[in-house]
């Protein structure tokens, strides 16, 4: 696409100038004096200046437009851009916050089960050691002065 309007600004160049040099051949060539000629070339000149600095301000207008436009859409995309990052960053938090929360959760729901074991391995323990205790005072014996006595066989 690029390359068809390079070609076509190549072709309106030589189409112009071609024009411009044939136009003062042309002059050149008629039969008029050299004042007359020299006139009409002065006039012609003024006009085609004239006609120039029209299509280069038409040109120049055509470009601002164009640079008014680029700059109100590129802003409008930086806009949006902001708007999108910010509602990214936003929902990152929120996400960020139920994570926290799930966390905190589980880091409960774990403390809660590790107490449970802690208070049962503790309570395991004194209910052993009661045992362990009652066990030992229960196995008290007696321990006779007198030798016991021995059988005949």
């Amino acid at each position: 696409m690029a390359e068809n309007d390079s070609d076509f600004g190549v072709f309106l160049a030589g189409f112009i100038v071609g024009g411009l040099v044939g136009a003062a051949v042309a002059l050149l060539m008629a039969p008029k004096s050299g004042v007359d000629t020299r006139t009409y070339i002065k006039e012609k000149s003024i006009e085609l200046k004239d006609e120039a600095l029209k299509s280069t301000e038409e040109a120049r207008h055509k470009a601002e437009t164009a640079l008014a436009e680029a700059r109100t859409k590129a802003e409008a995309a930086a806009t949006e851009a902001k708007v999108k990052a910010d509602e990214l960053a936003q929902q990152a938090k929120v996400q960020a916050g139920e994570l926290k929360k799930r966390g905190q959760v589980l880091l409960d729901e774990q403390k809660s089960k590790v107490e449970k074991v802690v208070e049962s391995a503790k309570t395991r323990r004194k209910t052993a050691s009661k045992t362990a205790t009652d066990a030992d005072v229960s196995e008290e014996v007696e321990i006779p002065l007198e030798p016991p006595a021995e059988s005949e066989a």
